[in-house]
């Protein structure tokens, strides 16, 4: 169940050609590829290992934003300004990233212009997934964001066991799932109890579990948006 990775718009000759422009690093877990305030002059295509994309307040606390794992590719939506990163992006385990400058990015979309529809396809997937984050973590209060995250993860992470629940195939704390909905720990330890009571998570090996999946499509006002655009 879990998704493709955000380049599945790509056509398998222009997804190719992003390949062959790549030079290839390996990052080790706990570093970064880039820094929030770091120029941004690249895109990174991950071939294996997950990262996550974070943002800073003021008061020190970390709001995860994304998290991308193998056929994902990572940076700035707008490679044509000279931008800085308004984010974080933090290696969760081992990785290997293809690493496309903008400048041969600039060469691929000038010389072929099906890669440049592709392209904008890939701009436009990744603004949907943040107007839906947006949209979640702000209309329907913290009961919301957390059911539409659940969802969002079992659409990466999931797998269907024999009785139709979810399994969320990769250990997510609390303190993660506070971080990636602007919530305090403790409030998150309450409403996963909540829907623990009412049947519709539990955990098995520490992984939750996701029993009612209408129930948390109720609670998040679901709109039902394709996987590509409801992941987290």
């Amino acid at each position: 169940m879990e998704t493709q990775g955000n380049t599945s718009c790509f056509s398998e000759q222009n997804l190719n050609r992003l390949l062959v422009s790549m030079k290839d690093r390996v990052i080790p877990e706990g570093s970064h590829l880039f820094w929030e305030g770091d120029f941004s002059d690249k895109l990174y295509y991950i071939k294996r290992g997950r990262i996550k994309l974070t943002k800073s307040t003021d008061e020190g606390k970390e709001l995860i934003l994304y998290m991308y794992q193998a056929g994902d590719m990572v940076g700035q939506a707008d490679p044509f300004f000279s931008t800085k990163h308004s984010f974080s992006a933090e290696v969760l385990e081992e990785s290997e990233v293809g690493v496309i400058e903008h400048k041969d990015l600039e060469i691929l979309i000038c010389q072929h212009c099906d890669f440049a529809i592709d392209f904008m396809k890939w701009m436009g997937i990744h603004h949907r997934i943040t107007q839906t984050k947006f949209r979640d973590l702000m209309m329907y209060g913290k009961p919301g964001a957390l059911s539409s995250t659940l969802i969002r993860l079992g659409n990466t992470y999931g797998e269907i066991l024999s009785d139709n629940s979810i399994l969320i195939n990769k250990k997510i704390t609390h303190t993660d799932l506070s971080n990636m909905i602007g919530a305090t720990r403790e409030s998150v330890n309450r409403m996963l109890s909540d829907l623990r009571k009412k049947e519709v998570v539990e955990y098995v090996s520490g992984m939750i579990v996701i029993k009612n999946l209408g129930a948390l499509q109720e609670i998040c006002h679901c709109e039902l948006c394709p996987n590509e655009i409801c992941r987290i």
